[in-house]
Formats: structure tokens, C-alpha cells, sequence
């Protein structure tokens, strides 16, 4: 398993729109190879922004690179620096590959 994060540092007062923008979009996601979910989720607030993290699984980190090198990830992101003016400085990736998982009996 492999999980990207990017976390967003969103402006107060802008974190209706930012979430609107992330509804309606159309992330191109669904159908890629590998992708197993999406999570949009808001973190704590601090003095100047609202944390945001956008949390992806995929089955390998190998899948992960062929989305971001593929048509959907370009017409997914086509309109990102539109809702710059939403963010303070630009998203922080990280990427995580399971080293121990655990289900329920």
C-alpha cells in the first residue's frame, strides 16, 4: 500500500470554498489503476489557516507515479492555480509506504 498526502494551509474564511472546490470537481480518480480511496480531511486551526490534508490509497507506489505521470492527473489539476489565493504557500506532499498493516480479525 502506498498513501499520498498533500497537506494545504488554507486562509480563515476561506475553507467553504476550498471544500466546494473539492466536491465539485471532477479528480479523474476513480478509474485509475490502483487507486483504492480518497479523503479530503480538515485539521486543527492555527493563528493564520485551517490544516487540510488530501489523503490517497493506492495498491502500490508504483500505481501512485503512473497517475501523476498520466492525462487524468493533468486534467485533474488543469485548474488548481486558480484557488491559490485560497492557500497560504503552495501544498505539502508526502508519501508513505506501508511497512506493517493490520485488519480486524
Amino acid at each position: 500500500m502506498f498513501i499520498a498526502m498533500n497537506r494545504f494551509k488554507v486562509k480563515h474564511g476561506s475553507e467553504a470554498e476550498f471544500e466546494r472546490v473539492w466536491r465539485e470537481r471532477d479528480s479523474y480518480i476513480a478509474a485509475v489503476p490502483g487507486f483504492v480511496t480518497f479523503n479530503l480531511m480538515k485539521g486543527p486551526s492555527r493563528d493564520e489557516y485551517v490544516l487540510y490534508v488530501s489523503h490517497t490509497h493506492w495498491r502500490t507506489k508504483s500505481d501512485f507515479e503512473a497517475w501523476t505521470k498520466s492525462e487524468a492527473f493533468r486534467a485533474a489539476h488543469r485548474d488548481a492555480s486558480n484557488n491559490k489565493v485560497n492557500y497560504i504557500g503552495p501544498p505539502e506532499f508526502e508519501g508513505f509506504e506501508s511497512v506493517l498493516a493490520l485488519e480486524p480479525a
